[in-house]
């Protein structure tokens, strides 16, 4: 496939958009922190997988909404599949395929890591994520993780290029915090804020560089 190798051949040149484009969904503070990064040196490390997979002759992205948990800072958010690095994992690639594996029930036989994006360091939980980029031949079987996983979001790869769906909204946070004028991503209704948001913006500016090429 044409767009795949185009895609893969980009990001193994390393032409990533990195922190800027991912500037362009942060929100508030986080863009002057953005401007002055620096990961603190007791980070937790994660990785995600954004998998592209065909669907009736067209592109998607496998997103899932968190279970809600009280413990959880990202509870019930919109997110990739993803998760911390264990002892077991061989690498950061594996942990990403493992997590989308347990969450999604993606099987890492069917997918195909085509590189990496910019990391991103996420204050409010301590965490320092590296983001994946991925590729199914045909659409996977989604087998959710009740614990973990309330339901996948299917996003179409045009919904997301497309810039009308960039929206702000007022987000609302448990122990009554407001945060004003967030920018996100209105996939068909579901609300992709935050790092998610941040993640995706890079992803898509890479998807606007390879249509270009």
């Amino acid at each position: 496939m044409k767009f795949i190798a185009t895609l893969k051949n980009h990001l193994e040149n390393n032409h990533l958009p990195g922190r800027i484009a991912q500037y362009d969904m942060a929100h508030g503070e986080r863009k002057t922190w953005l401007e002055n990064y620096e990961t603190p040196a007791n980070a937790k490390v994660a990785a995600t997988l954004t998998l592209l997979y065909p669907k009736q002759d067209l592109w998607y992205v496998a997103l899932m909404q968190r279970v809600s948990h009280e413990k959880d800072r990202h509870s019930g958010q919109v997110s990739f599949p993803g998760g911390k690095v264990e002892k077991s994992d061989i690498n950061l690639q594996h942990t990403a395929l493992r997590e989308a594996e347990e969450e999604l029930g993606i099987l890492s036989s069917e997918v195909t890591i085509l590189g990496q994006m910019t990391e991103l360091y996420i204050p409010v939980s301590n965490f320092l994520v590296y983001p994946f980029i991925g590729f199914a031949a045909k659409m996977p079987t989604f087998n959710l993780q009740p614990s973990e996983v309330q339901r996948v979001i299917e996003a179409p790869l045009s919904v997301l290029l497309n810039k009308q769906n960039r929206k702000f909204k007022d987000i609302n946070l448990p122990n009554d915090i407001q945060l004003k004028d967030v920018p996100y991503f209105d996939v068909n209704g579901n609300v992709v804020w935050g790092a998610t948001a941040m993640m995706l913006s890079e992803f898509t500016a890479i998807m606007d560089s390879i249509s270009n090429v």
